[in-house]
């Protein structure tokens, strides 16, 4: 009798976690992206073997230079939008690589679910023939090229539950006065938060945190990049421009961010009636050209005369 009853207090108490553990569950939001914080990835291929962790050849020697770009974000990157730039040493002082600026010749693909590694593409600077180096050298000599690479870029932000109620005071269906969830594509300039208030009678708003969380830099797509480094730019657009006036600092359109953050505020144009009452999604687009810089040092060795 005695062992029937703590059986039967065991499975209260199961009973009693299992309506408790099902009561406070809240609805998971799924994200139509895979995420991430990346966007092209530069490579180099190896100059030649490596001594001591750094690719070296004997100054009688030629080597093919070749970078691969990797896309591991969520926007394709169109034909001809990244640029590949060679800084660094004299140009001068190299033979066969006819252009020390090239760009992509084909679309580069996006990550999906069912390509997680995203597309690629190997540009080379050596095309037809390997590349030698002219001058003379004496014992060894250390050769750092500078790789800058550029490339246009979006991020996309889809905006869940939207509250559109006219009368903020009706508990019904949804809050105004909350944070959302932001589903947001994988890129280097990313969105950290989403908050919704009111602005007024029947007008909401959408205070959108960004920031820059790759390694490089943004600008408006066409315009140089700030040469101080004291801030980047992106252009953003929202789904419905006829129905929302989005801002940051005082710029319509544009968000310069300092320290990397900015914020964007969507504000409705027009106030809901006090009768409407519904949810629904915004999305949002942000634009940009993304730079960023790779280094490759190469070891030139005085061969034996």
């Amino acid at each position: 009798m005695m062992k029937r009853n703590h059986i039967l207090i065991f499975l209260v108490c199961v009973s009693v976690l299992l309506v408790a553990c099902g009561g406070s569950q809240k609805n998971v939001v799924e994200s139509p992206f895979v995420g991430g914080t990346n966007g092209a990835v530069a490579v180099f291929e190896p100059l030649s073997i490596q001594e001591n962790g750094v690719d070296t050849i004997f100054d009688s020697d030629n080597f093919n230079m070749e970078v691969v770009l990797k896309n591991q974000g969520e926007e394709v990157i169109p034909k001809g939008k990244a640029s590949l730039r060679l800084l660094g040493p004299p140009q001068s002082a190299f033979k066969n690589i006819p252009s020390w600026t090239l760009k992509n010749t084909e679309d580069i693909d996006k990550v999906t679910e069912f390509n997680l590694g995203g597309g690629e593409e190997a540009i080379s600077f050596t095309p037809t023939q390997p590349a030698t180096y002219s001058p003379a050298v004496t014992g060894f000599h250390d050769i750092t090229f500078n790789l800058e690479y550029t490339y246009d870029y979006k991020t996309h932000v889809i905006i869940s539950d939207v509250c559109f109620k006219g009368d903020i005071t009706d508990p019904k269906v949804c809050e105004v006065k909350e944070s959302k969830n932001a589903a947001v594509a994988g890129a280097p300039i990313t969105v950290t938060s989403v908050a919704q208030d009111t602005g007024g009678k029947g007008v909401i708003l959408l205070k959108v945190d960004i920031s820059n969380a790759g390694q490089g830099k943004s600008t408006l797509i066409g315009e140089d990049f700030d040469k101080t480094g004291r801030f980047d730019q992106v252009s953003y657009t929202i789904d419905e421009p006829d129905k929302w006036k989005c801002s940051s600092g005082g710029r319509e359109g544009e968000a310069r961010l300092i320290d990397g953050k900015a914020q964007i505020i969507c504000k409705l144009k027009k106030p809901l009636e006090e009768s409407e009452l519904y949810t629904k999604s915004v999305r949002l687009t942000l634009d940009y050209t993304y730079k960023e810089l790779l280094l490759k040092q190469l070891r030139i060795k005085e061969s034996a005369k």
